[in-house]
């Protein structure tokens, strides 16, 4: 093996804060295949050069072309009393508007529609931004809470439970749209997958190494700058005020936590969709969809809807709760398997978004006017709204409270 000598000074130390859990190590420069984790916590701290800005612009144009063919085409058709009915995902969200759920509607259109659309948009936004010197600093921040809102995986499987739900009645066929929507799915993915913000702050805004001892270096909770604060207490990359710990966590997620504990009592007890066949009106909650999904045979597709519509919101409570109580009983036991948990939750939380693409497709492919008609229950605005509230739960829930029983002044370096 040969040694290389090094010409010229040493690089700088680079210190950096976990955003998980506060611990100071120092991060050396990463190769393009390189990860950083927490010494401590085992946290993604910084990943290596993914993918270039250029390269997401052209995968961003590509998405952009595909999105009104894949948002008003017809995804699924069914044939029903020799009629064909196509089901978009467009009309959709307007059927579910126009039967008095607009605010329900609103959840669907931007977990499918908004936040997809709003990534392509700030993508591009900071290539011609940048040329045309623009202010680019609220999009890279808006982008790193962005992520967890693009939900387009989830409708497509939400597709597949609506067909299965559906060809009882009538047979079904796919639609022209249905290969762009995919695309589309594929190529959003990637886009999140090689999107890496702290890669666009360090190009567009590049920082000297901040000075003084690093033990009274400050983690900006916005844009993840390890630094000191300019005088006007305010992070010098982003500008926002760094504060030692987020506002008012506790409080917040504990009123986030409670609002969508109340809310799934009657989103669990009434009825979730309502069918009208053959003169007959059938109420389904959302335990006996599952129970009528594993009676027909369906027992993958009722196993998925069970853990995405039951088991996933029950268990982000259970989680949250323990979470929070241990935070205040100032618990300094099992600190990484309580961090574990929390990024369980973060991570599978969005999958409760299920049972209401469903119905929205559902709503698209039957309507009232036919012998055979789907119409949705009440119980789908409580249940999309404790939804909503446990993702904010789990986003407002400051990790570092956790770790604060535990507080070490050690310094690491990483390989």
């Amino acid at each position: 093996m040969k040694i290389r000598t090094l010409s010229g000074p040493l690089p700088q130390k680079r210190y950096q804060r976990c955003s998980e859990c506060d611990y100071l190590f120092i991060l050396p420069p990463l190769l393009r295949t390189q990860t950083a984790h927490c010494p401590r916590c085992n946290s993604k701290v910084e990943k290596g050069r993914v993918c270039s800005l250029p390269r997401l612009i052209v995968i961003a144009i590509s998405i952009l072309v595909l999105m009104p063919f894949a948002y008003s085409e017809p995804l699924i058709s069914i044939r029903l009393l020799g009629t064909r009915i196509d089901a978009s995902l467009f009309e959709g969200i307007l059927q579910m508007s126009s039967q008095g759920s607009p605010l329900t509607a609103s959840m669907v259109a931007f977990c499918t529609i908004g936040a997809p659309l709003t990534l392509v948009c700030s993508i591009l936004y900071l290539h011609f931004g940048s040329k045309l010197g623009m202010n680019l600093k609220p999009v890279l921040l808006m982008l790193d809470r962005l992520k967890d809102w693009v939900m387009l995986d989830i409708y497509l499987i939400g597709m597949a439970v609506a067909c299965i739900k559906v060809k009882e009645y009538a047979d079904i066929d796919v639609g022209i749209a249905l290969i762009a929507y995919i695309t589309m799915t594929i190529l959003v993915t990637l886009t999140l997958i090689n999107l890496n913000i702290e890669q666009l702050w360090e190009e567009f805004y590049p920082q000297r190494p901040p000075k003084g001892a690093p033990s009274s270096l400050v983690l900006c909770l916005s844009c993840k700058y390890t630094g000191n604060a300019d005088p006007h207490g305010r992070c010098p990359r982003c500008h926002v005020p760094m504060t030692y710990r987020y506002k008012y966590s506790l409080q917040k997620t504990w009123a986030a936590l409670i609002s969508a504990i109340i809310l799934l009592i009657p989103a669990n007890l009434l009825p979730i969709s309502i069918i009208y066949a053959n003169g007959q009106r059938l109420n389904d909650t959302i335990f006996s969809g599952v129970v009528s999904l594993a009676t027909s045979g369906n027992l993958p597709i009722a196993g998925v809807v069970f853990v995405a519509s039951v088991l996933v919101p029950f268990t982000k409570v259970v989680v949250l709760l323990t979470l929070l109580l241990s935070i205040h009983f100032k618990a300094n036991q099992g600190l990484k398997t309580r961090i574990r948990l929390l990024r369980l939750v973060t991570w599978i939380g969005r999958w409760s978004m299920l049972d209401l693409f469903v119905i929205s497709l559902m709503m698209s492919l039957v309507n009232r006017d036919q012998l055979l008609s789907f119409t949705m229950g009440p119980a789908a605005f409580y249940f999309g709204s404790a939804v909503i509230l446990t993702i904010l739960a789990v986003e407002w829930l400051d990790s570092r409270l956790i770790w604060d029983a535990h507080a070490t002044g050690h310094i690491e370096y990483t390989d």
